[in-house]
C-alpha cells in the first residue's frame, strides 16, 4: 500500500494546497509525495538545491505571500527532516 503523505517531501506545502494535485510521473501520472513546485514529469525542477537552499527559497515565497518571518522560520524547520533529504 502506498504511504499518504499531506506535505510534498521536498517543500514541505500542504499536498492539498498543489493547485495542480502533485507533481507528475515521468509517465503522466501523479505523484503522491511531491509538489507540482518540486516534481515534474519524473523529476525534480531544482535537482542541485540543498535542504538549506530549500529552507532559504520557501521563507522568501512565504515572506513575498505576507507569513511573519517568525513563522516562515518555524514553518522551514522540517525541511531537512522529509524524505527528499533524509540521505542527503
Amino acid at each position: 500500500m502506498e504511504k499518504i503523505y499531506k506535505f510534498c517531501q521536498s517543500c514541505g506545502m500542504p499536498l492539498k494546497k498543489d493547485e495542480k494535485g502533485g507533481g507528475t510521473n515521468a509517465d503522466g501520472t501523479k505523484n503522491r509525495m511531491y509538489c507540482s513546485r518540486c516534481y515534474e514529469n519524473g523529476r525534480f525542477t531544482r535537482p542541485d538545491i540543498t535542504a538549506a537552499g530549500m529552507q532559504e527559497l520557501v521563507k522568501t515565497k512565504m515572506k513575498e505571500l505576507g507569513f511573519p518571518g517568525f513563522l516562515t522560520g518555524f514553518f522551514t524547520l522540517g525541511i531537512p527532516r522529509l524524505e527528499r533529504w533524509k540521505n542527503t
